[in-house]
């Protein structure tokens, strides 16, 4: 069985404590750069790779989407979707991204948010996603910022006073699994470089369409420690279009 912190009882309790858990899309700090860059939903097929909470399926369907299916490997992440979703055109998977299959051409927009980082290879998923997509759909995806990932922790190094001193960087070309701290558990996640996601897509079939690192909205700075959030990326976003031929 894949490693699933988000099955941990208190893990999980903690996890819904976070705004981005209690507010919704409005409580995650990356929402306002990410939904400028998200697609007309309207009338489209959308599949959401780590779905969680189910957040971004509802967003899809108020938004007009015909069908939409999340997918995540937590049983307590798709029961809290299930009780937060109310259109019936809403559909939740149980199963690893890297696990899910589905016939081609089955969705005309495929998103994930913050999820792909929990993955061995982003080229794997990249290669399924264009199979699922049709030609033209578009791949919107969030994830931890290579920079942000590197070193592994995922913590301030600080100085004796207490101030922060600056965010490490470290074995940014050695790929692979780092043991990070994250809600006072260890969590495992996978760094990959920039090169790594772009060249994943452009390999796979993908036209790059953009390409940002969020930065905390103004109406969010006064919460405690966001400021620091602009003296490194944490955040990377990519929308991408299939160029397949039929």
């Amino acid at each position: 069985m894949k490693e699933n912190n988000y099955d941990n009882q208190a893990f999980f309790e903690k996890y819904s404590q976070m705004d981005r858990s209690k507010k919704g899309l409005e409580g995650a700090g990356e929402w306002q750069t990410l939904k400028q860059l998200l697609p007309d939903f309207s009338g489209k097929s959308v599949l959401d790779l780590g779905c969680g909470y189910g957040w971004h399926c509802i967003y899809a369907a108020e938004q007009g989407a015909a069908s939409v299916i999340g997918v995540d490997l937590s049983e307590k992440m798709l029961e809290a979707a299930r009780e937060k979703t109310h259109f019936s055109q809403v559909e939740y998977i149980q199963a690893g991204i890297e696990d899910i299959t589905f016939p081609e051409n089955s969705f005309d927009i495929v998103i994930s948010s913050l999820a792909l980082h929990y993955v061995p290879s982003f080229e794997a998923v990249a290669a399924n996603v264009q199979k699922f997509l049709k030609s033209d759909g578009e791949f919107i995806f969030s994830v931890e910022h290579p920079i942000f990932t590197a070193e592994g922790k995922q913590q301030w190094l600080y100085a004796e006073d207490g101030t922060i001193r600056h965010f490490p960087v470290d074995n940014y070309f050695y790929e692979g699994k780092r043991s990070a701290e994250f809600l006072g558990e260890e969590v495992t996640k996978y760094h990959k470089t920039l090169t790594t996601y772009v060249d994943g897509l452009l390999v796979n079939g993908f036209q790059l369409q953009r390409l940002v690192e969020p930065m905390p909205p103004e109406n969010m700075m006064s919460i405690p420690g966001m400021k620091d959030e602009m003296r490194r990326p944490m955040m990377l976003i990519i929308s991408a279009k299939n160029q397949k031929e039929l």
